[in-house]
C-alpha cells in the first residue's frame, strides 16, 4: 500500500489477512472535501470520488465493495459478484481477494477476524447501530422492545461471522480478532440522556462510559466513550482479543482535522465534509 499516512491495523492477523483505514490524505477531491473522499453521498464531484476509489483498489490490490450505510444492523455476505450500493452496515466474506469496505466520518468502524478459518468482516458501528434496533429513530427508547430487539450491528455481525466460520458462536469468539479504528473520541461525543439509557438497557455497566458534562443547560448531556462501549459489546459476545482504538486522543477523528474527516467538526451549516475507509479481506 502506498499511502504512507494511511493506517495498517497492529494486530496478531493470520498470514494473508490484510486490513488498512485510510485517512483525509491521498486523493484528488477538492475542499471541503479534500483529499481522498470514498463517499459518493456527501456532495463531492463523481469524478473525484471515482478516481479515489480506484486510487484505493490499485493501492491494495483487490476489490473494495462500497455499501449504502444506513445506521442500522443489516449484515451482508460479500463475493466476487458483489456490487457497491446495497444497504446494509456490515460485511462478511470468505472469498478471497474481495475487501470487507466501512466507511466513516466519526463513527467507529470494526474489523474482525478468525484465527483459524478464512473469514473476515467489517462493522459501522455508529450509536444507533451499536445500540440496537430498540432504539427508536429520533434517538430514545422504542415502546415494546423486547430484548432481541437490542440486538446491535456487532451482535449481527459476529452472528453472520460464526455462520461462515461454521462453528456456534461461543467456539468462534476465543479464535475472533477485532480491531478497532479511529471514531469520535469520548472528550467530543456529546450525547443526550436518552442515548445513555438506550445501552444501559442492555448492559447497566454501560453507564460508566457517559461522563456528566458540568455547568450544562438542561437537559442533561454527557460525553460517551463509543470505543469503550464497543469493547463492552464485544466481550459480552466472548470476543476478547480486541486492538486498537483505546479511547485516547490520537484515535479521534474530531480533534485531528489534518489526518481524519469529523462529520461532527465540518458538516454544520449545510457544509459536508468526505469519508474515509477501514478495509479488510484475503489474499
Amino acid at each position: 500500500m502506498s499511502n504512507a499516512d494511511w493506517l495498517i491495523p497492529q494486530w496478531p492477523a493470520p498470514a494473508g489477512v490484510r486490513a488498512v483505514f485510510t485517512t483525509r490524505q491521498g486523493g484528488v477531491s477538492l475542499p471541503p472535501y479534500d483529499t481522498l473522499n470514498l463517499g459518493d453521498h456527501v456532495g463531492d464531484a463523481v469524478a473525484a470520488v471515482a478516481a479515489n476509489r480506484l486510487i484505493l483498489q490499485r493501492a491494495i490490490a483487490c476489490q473494495p465493495v462500497f455499501l449504502q450505510q444506513v445506521h442500522g444492523t443489516g449484515v451482508l455476505e460479500l463475493s466476487h459478484d458483489s456490487v457497491n450500493g446495497l444497504a446494509a452496515d456490515a460485511c462478511v466474506t470468505r472469498q478471497y481477494g474481495v475487501a470487507c469496505t466501512i466507511m466513516v466520518a466519526d463513527c467507529l468502524p470494526v474489523l474482525f477476524a478468525h484465527l483459524d478459518q478464512p473469514v473476515v468482516a467489517a462493522a459501522h458501528a455508529g450509536w444507533r447501530g451499536l445500540a440496537g434496533p430498540g432504539v427508536a429513530a429520533h434517538g430514545g427508547l422504542s415502546s415494546g422492545a423486547t430484548q432481541n430487539s437490542f440486538e446491535g450491528v456487532l451482535e449481527a455481525t459476529f452472528k453472520r461471522f460464526s455462520a461462515l466460520v461454521g462453528a456456534a458462536p461461543d467456539e468462534v469468539a476465543p479464535r475472533t480478532i477485532a480491531w478497532l479504528g479511529p471514531c469520535i473520541g469520548p472528550t467530543a461525543f456529546v450525547v443526550g440522556a436518552e442515548v445513555k439509557a438506550a445501552f444501559e438497557v442492555v448492559h447497566p455497566a454501560a453507564g460508566a462510559l457517559f461522563v456528566e458534562q458540568p455547568q450544562q443547560a438542561q437537559p442533561t448531556k454527557y460525553l460517551a466513550d463509543l470505543p469503550g462501549l464497543a469493547r463492552l459489546r464485544l466481550n459480552a459476545l466472548g470476543i476478547t482479543r480486541i486492538y486498537g482504538n483505546d479511547g485516547t486522543d490520537d484515535w479521534c477523528t474530531m480533534s485531528r482535522p489534518s489526518q481524519f474527516f469529523s462529520h461532527r467538526r465540518d458538516a454544520v451549516g449545510g457544509s459536508s465534509t468526505g469519508r474515509m475507509a477501514a478495509c479488510i479481506w484475503q489474499d
